[in-house]
């Protein structure tokens, strides 16, 4: 059992030349690029409530599993077979590009609830998955240990969004509360969060600083998203060529705002943490609430 769960050996000989950008392409579906580019023209182009809900699910899945990755501290495979460079010394278990993958493609799947979309996204789900396997960055057990948590949270957050719980509905129509508890739950994470072991078989403790980066684009975005409601109520379907500029044009404000946010940060002599903080809820309020606004005075977003 352990050689199944641990050893890498495996998956060497599955390795080839038209294999390995496959690879690589489905793991770029985990990194926080594809997230920047995925959740906003979701809210911008198809829904707004829908993607909302999202972006809190990968919130809380994101916040989960690095919490778990600093409480185990578990190193990953030998750095000699690992194909993809952007994760040296970080933690291996639970697998964070799978966590964040099934999470992500099967709540989208439950939201739509077309058969046909099922199909792409557990395609997508197990494509992410496997991709972490074939580039020698995580064990079996690192992927299956996210696959459990992922499930988990699922479960959970359609318990919490679900008509029958009074309370959540209630916060849905108030977004102050929202925000309240978004913030109030920075300081409890950060008290919580599990303190580093220093030992010669421990990975990198990576602490709860940059992922409460997260927390705080997710206050961004509610803040934004409640604006955007209250400006616009009701909203139509733009024609194709609106969506194609208006995805085009908000994700490269996005990116350029991202990278001035940074240097700002450098310049001011920030440290990372409280730069990405203050980028992440200045980024998240953009995406549903400057943007939008943008849109339609533009006259793209009806």
């Amino acid at each position: 059992m352990d050689a199944f769960l641990y050893s890498m050996e495996w998956v060497l000989p599955l390795r080839s030349e038209w294999a390995t950008p496959i690879a690589k392409g489905f793991t770029w579906l985990g990194y926080a690029p594809f997230f920047l580019i995925f959740l906003p023209i979701g809210y911008w182009l198809w829904d707004r409530a829908m993607f909302t809900r999202l972006t809190a699910l990968v919130a809380i899945t994101a916040v989960v599993n690095g919490w778990f990755k600093d409480l185990w501290q578990d190193p990953r495979p030998p750095a000699e077979i690992q194909l993809d460079g952007q994760v040296t010394g970080s933690p291996g278990r639970p697998s964070g590009h799978t966590q964040v993958a099934v999470v992500m493609w099967l709540w989208l799947a439950y939201e739509v609830r077309r058969p046909w979309m099922w199909g792409v996204c557990i395609v997508l789900a197990v494509g992410v998955s496997f991709s972490r396997l074939y580039l020698g960055v995580h064990d079996v057990d690192d992927v299956l240990t996210g696959t459990a948590l992922a499930l988990l949270t699922l479960a959970l957050f359609a318990w919490l969004v679900s008509p029958s719980n009074s309370l959540v509905m209630a916060l849905r129509r108030a977004p102050v509360a929202q925000l309240i508890l978004v913030f109030a739950l920075v300081p409890l994470i950060a008290a919580l969060w599990p303190t580093a072991v220093e030992a010669a078989d421990r990975a990198t403790h990576t602490g709860s600083g940059p992922i409460l980066s997260v927390m705080f684009m997710l206050a961004g975005w509610l803040a934004g998203a409640a604006l955007d409601t209250r400006l616009a109520p009701d909203r139509a379907r733009s024609a194709w060529w609106q969506m194609v500029i208006m995805a085009v044009a908000g994700i490269v404000v996005l990116f350029v705002l991202r990278d001035a946010i940074e240097a700002a940060g450098t310049s001011l002599g920030l440290s990372d943490d409280v730069t990405g903080w203050v980028g992440g809820t200045i980024l998240g309020f953009y995406m549903t609430g400057l943007a939008p606004i943008a849109f339609r005075a533009a006259r793209l977003m009806r």
